[in-house]
């Protein structure tokens, strides 16, 4: 059986969702920041980076960072339709999803939510907090537009919905922002999968 190395609030929720997606039995392995245990050596010694998510394979080998678990998740369970099977699907797929994880959220969330990790003063942490803040809401314009039309990113869902979900939750649930229209109705209509809403309750959210 897999086990899910997750954190709440991290981006491993995206992950949580895949895995309630498959169906297939899994451990979750809850890993408490608060407590600073993605430092400790036990953690460690299985993820030396020292993040979420980690997914511990049945063979015993981890898999880390996002995009890398998300897409084994699709390609080793074909049946559940998690990601187009032809190659321009794919790539476009994994397109839409590296934006997401590398400019909404790499570039974009993190220097709203840590800008201790870029400055050491108050006032160039408030300055980091409003360009994150602006950066972030510009990258879901562009994600706006990708979804005109559309119910899911790619039309069907895919794994590049579970990276956009988990940024939404973020910028609705933990910052209080207001979403571009149809990024606001991917949340509203990703919140209705069955998948999310053990993931939303997990994170004590409704």
């Amino acid at each position: 059986m897999t086990t899910l190395c997750y954190a709440k609030k991290t981006c491993s929720i995206g992950i949580h969702v895949l895995m309630e997606e498959i169906g297939a039995p899994y451990d979750l392995r809850i890993v408490d920041f608060s407590k600073g245990e993605q430092k400790t050596p036990e953690y460690k010694a299985l993820n030396p980076k020292g993040k979420v998510a980690a997914l511990v394979r049945e063979d015993g080998s981890v898999l880390t960072e996002f995009a890398a678990i998300a897409m084994w998740l699709a390609m080793t369970n074909p049946d559940k339709n998690l990601m187009p099977s032809d190659p321009e699907g794919i790539v476009r797929t994994i397109e839409a999803m590296d934006f997401i994880v590398g400019t909404v959220h790499m570039l974009s969330w993190r220097m709203w939510r840590r800008p201790d990790a870029y400055a050491d003063s108050e006032e160039a942490q408030e300055g980091l907090r409003t360009r994150g803040k602006a950066a972030m809401l510009a990258a879901l314009d562009v994600v706006d537009e990708q979804l005109a039309g559309k119910d899911y990113l790619m039309g069907n869902f895919t794994i590049a919905d579970t990276a956009l979900y988990y940024n939404e939750y973020w910028a609705v649930d933990v910052a209080g922002w207001t979403l571009p229209p149809n990024v606001q109705a991917h949340y509203e209509r990703m919140k209705s999968r069955p998948s999310v809403q053990a993931s939303r309750k997990l994170e004590g959210v409704a």
